[in-house]
């Protein structure tokens, strides 16, 4: 997707091929030793919903990838993310897109 500026955006988000323990293993890691900003997906808060690991991973995987990935950081979690160029906002959670 082309952003107003004409620049290519995208997202990381979870593989839905990944086993779901897999998933969990590299959300912990994100929202921990990562550094992403998993305050969206905590309880009571816009990106809670849908509760599941796939979404709430999806979010921590984009917030880490947007974060860091003008320092080089990637959208790999071990092979269970990818890159999108859909944006995976939905209702009230938004999906952060750095240029």
């Amino acid at each position: 997707m082309l952003s107003s500026n004409g620049q290519f955006e995208e997202w990381c988000i979870a593989d839905e091929q990944t086993p779901e323990a897999e998933l969990q293993i590299a959300l912990d890691w994100a929202c921990g030793k990562g550094g992403a900003d998993c305050r969206m997906i905590q309880e009571n808060q816009p990106c809670y919903f849908p509760n599941t690991v796939k979404d709430h991973a999806s979010f921590a995987f984009n917030s880490y990838y947007q974060k860091f990935k003008h320092k080089g950081a990637t959208c790999y979690f071990s092979s269970a993310a990818i890159i999108t160029d859909l944006d995976p906002s939905h209702h009230s959670c938004k999906f952060e897109y750095l240029p």
